[in-house]
């Protein structure tokens, strides 16, 4: 196959929606029988791009090709295969398919190049599955943890279940874990999952860091009386309390650098004739630098307490995640914004990449930076994703020149 062009990638994508556990819908999740079959076509197409490949103890589907010498460290480019439900075609599998095409235009010269190159297929970024994300690449990065084989999926099947049932070792795992002086640095070409460069009319872009996400459980404890029966001035109404939270969080948040969600909120006893006497709610707390937005936690937590006793009313938390922010490597990034440079735009626009990426979990064990891809209307997570054929046409362009910047920058 020599046909290595941005329609290719996109057919290939759509390829790529057909192993879907949905019937009329994309769902493809960890160890899956639609992993496998996808996991199948990649290497398939990895074989024709003329790499060797390889699936590891953890599912994630590889390939290499080798460099001027046989064993040396490895360029790795991808991204993954794994989706959320109702899903849209993009998101991952198109930077695994275009990381492919990369190292099919690169075949000839890999005989010249400073390192291998590899192309991998992470099998669990999102998390859909089990409720853990970035299984896939935390195997990679040597971070697995033993208590991750008592997750189960919505049907009861646990973690170490579903490994043997994919035909993977479970005591094998740790041979996943890819080593830093196998490896010279990690490139990913993904959509932006948000609307900047759509609205600066620009194709690519290059990531600076990808945030760091906190995660807490906040609840707001009040009394539960009787709704006709208790006046306004005997209330301890924890709803109120909590709404007033959650418009001071987005109201702190809109004020500075950081984004915060509240997603979920339950409410207790429920009844539509009582004064709430505890409402529950998520925080999802992201920022570029960790400790603007550990800085935002701490104002959140005084205020949010002070509002609370105000109304006679007690403010309780627990943080269920915490991941630090992953700046991508200044080397890598000036690559990327080479490669970018070199399809006519002189000066690439730098974005923070607000959702996360396995370049966190494989950060941890060699240096990384990304290329961003304009998406329609900054749409992710959803059937209606879609990119342009010319941008993925530019994208493909940025990360060939991208990998030989490296190869530059490596021999220099």
């Amino acid at each position: 196959m020599s046909d290595w062009s941005a329609a290719t990638v996109l057919d290939r994508c759509a390829e790529l929606d057909r192993f879907s556990a949905l019937p009329k819908a994309l769902e493809r999740v960890y160890l899956s029988p639609q992993h496998a079959a996808a996991n199948q076509a990649v290497a398939d197409w990895m074989q024709g791009a003329g790499l060797a490949t390889w699936v590891d103890a953890a599912g994630n589907q590889y390939g290499r090709i080798e460099g001027r010498e046989p064993g040396l460290p490895a360029l790795l480019l991808g991204s993954h295969l794994d989706t959320v439900t109702d899903a849209g075609s993009y998101d991952g599998m198109l930077g695994v398919v275009m990381a492919i095409a990369v190292a099919g235009r690169l075949r000839e010269r890999m005989a010249t190049m400073p390192f291998a190159l590899e192309v991998v297929g992470f099998s669990d970024e999102e998390g859909t599955r089990f409720g853990k994300a970035l299984l896939g690449s935390s195997a990679a990065a040597g971070l697995w943890d033993e208590d991750w084989w008592d997750l189960r999926d919505r049907n009861g099947v646990t973690v170490h279940q579903a490994f043997r049932d994919f035909g993977l070792d479970p005591r094998r795992v740790g041979e996943a874990a890819r080593q830093p002086a196998e490896l010279v640095g990690y490139l990913e070409a993904h959509i932006e999952q948000g609307p900047y460069l759509e609205a600066a009319d620009a194709s690519l872009g290059y990531v600076t860091s990808i945030a760091g996400a906190r995660r807490f459980v906040l609840s707001v404890v009040g009394e539960a009386r009787h709704a006709g029966g208790t006046p306004y001035e005997r209330r301890r109404d924890a709803l109120v309390g909590a709404s007033r939270a959650v418009t001071l969080i987005e109201e702190l948040a809109r004020a500075g650098s950081c984004i915060a969600t509240v997603g979920q909120i339950t409410v207790r006893p429920g009844g539509v004739n009582v004064v709430p006497g505890r409402a529950d709610f998520s925080l999802d707390l992201r920022a570029e630098h960790d400790e603007d937005r550990d800085a935002l936690w701490d104002e959140y937590e005084r205020r949010i307490g002070e509002l609370c006793a105000a109304r006679g009313l007690r403010f309780e938390w627990r943080e269920s995640h915490s991941a630090p922010a992953m700046p991508c490597a200044r080397w890598l990034s000036d690559a990327v914004v080479t490669g970018i440079v070199a399809t006519g735009d002189p000066d690439p626009m730098a974005l923070w990449s607000r959702a996360g990426h396995d370049g966190m979990a494989i950060g941890t064990v060699t240096e990384i930076a990304m290329l961003f891809l304009r998406c329609h209307d900054g749409i992710s997570h959803h059937p209606g994703e879609n990119v342009r054929e010319i941008d993925v046409a530019r994208g493909l362009d940025a990360f060939e020149a991208a990998v030989i910047a490296v190869a530059e920058a490596v021999d220099a």
